[in-house]
């Protein structure tokens, strides 16, 4: 069985920025982000047992979605100064394990990761002809916005207590988790909007309405060509009255999965990591600990875990997340 592994890359770096206290080397950098960001993908290799591993980034350039609506995000804090340079950090020492990373101007990480499923997900495609099938793919994020590319193919591995556990999400448990099945959750942010990314949706329709309002007409789309089937007149004068936040925000809820990329089957395959340049790196940032576990990674991964759940190891400081 071939199981390719994406990891959100900025997602990860920024929980383990914030779940590690500040750690600097004798050279003055700060490493803390960088360090839990390769525990937790080697702790990822080891549970997770890939074939395949890619690494999506979000890039420096506004996206279309900022462009499509100014406030979007607009509340969140800059990146700390130091996170920064732990980013072009974390893409040199990615870059020395010979690990691809996916990014592109104008789109978020999780857009390039919807579009790499989509890719290897296509019947006859130029990528399955050329490379072949792969059977399984596992995106490792915190972000919930991406249940919605759950499917018979695809799962996502999320933290379900805080660092201590972690939980493959099939669509059975995207549903659960979220109330609506995957193909609905941009539909459900459209209509309750979304705090953490700052677009409005329906002002005055919480989840209870709008899980319910999906139930019965499948979508915003059709739910705006029946309102007169819906016999609630406040809910109606609420989705009329918003009805411009609704279509926008659902249009930012929802994953690309057409970014113009190409995913490399052959340069995704998982390797032995522990590279020359790696490894002089790695000695070099003083990861002592860390590049232990680097020259012990054991390439050779067997058959992929099918376990729903992943508990995690009380004595790892950081876990998977």
């Amino acid at each position: 069985m071939s199981r390719l592994v994406l990891i959100d890359g900025n997602a990860i770096l920024h929980r383990a920025f914030h779940a590690l206290p500040a750690m600097t080397n004798s050279k003055g950098q700060e490493t803390n982000a960088v360090y839990g960001f390769v525990s937790m993908l080697f702790n990822v290799i080891k549970e997770l047992k890939p074939t395949h591993l890619a690494i999506a980034f979000d890039r420096p350039k506004p996206t279309f979605r900022k462009e499509l609506f100014v406030a979007y995000q607009a509340h969140r804090p800059k990146m700390d100064e130091s996170l920064v340079d732990q980013v072009i950090l974390v893409h040199k020492v990615i870059a020395a394990m010979e690990i691809p990373i996916y990014e592109k101007d104008g789109y978020e990480a999780d857009d390039v990761l919807g579009s790499i499923t989509k890719q290897i997900q296509i019947p006859n495609s130029k990528f399955q002809k050329e490379s072949g099938k792969i059977d399984e793919a596992v995106i490792v994020t915190g972000d919930r916005d991406l249940l919605q590319l759950v499917n018979h193919h695809v799962k996502l591995f999320m933290p379900v207590k805080g660092l201590s556990e972690a939980k493959l999400f099939g669509e059975k448990e995207a549903e659960t988790r979220m109330g609506v099945p995957p193909g609905q959750i941009a539909d459900l942010k459209g209509l309750t909007g979304d705090s953490s990314d700052n677009y409005p949706g329906v002002a005055g329709i919480g989840p209870k309405t709008a899980v319910a309002l999906l139930k019965e007409f499948g979508s915003v789309e059709n739910i705006y060509k029946n309102l007169d089937k819906i016999t609630n007149n406040r809910v109606i004068e609420k989705l009329v009255k918003d009805k411009d936040n609704a279509l926008m925000s659902h249009k930012l809820a929802t994953v690309v999965t057409d970014v113009p990329i190409e995913f490399d089957h052959k340069n995704a395959e998982l390797h032995d990591l522990a590279t020359r340049k790696a490894v002089e790196l790695f000695s070099e940032l003083e990861f002592k600990t860390l590049l232990k576990r680097l020259l012990n990674l054991n390439s050779k991964q067997s058959e992929p875990a099918k376990s729903a759940k992943v508990a995690i190891k009380k004595d790892d400081q950081l876990g998977l997340f």
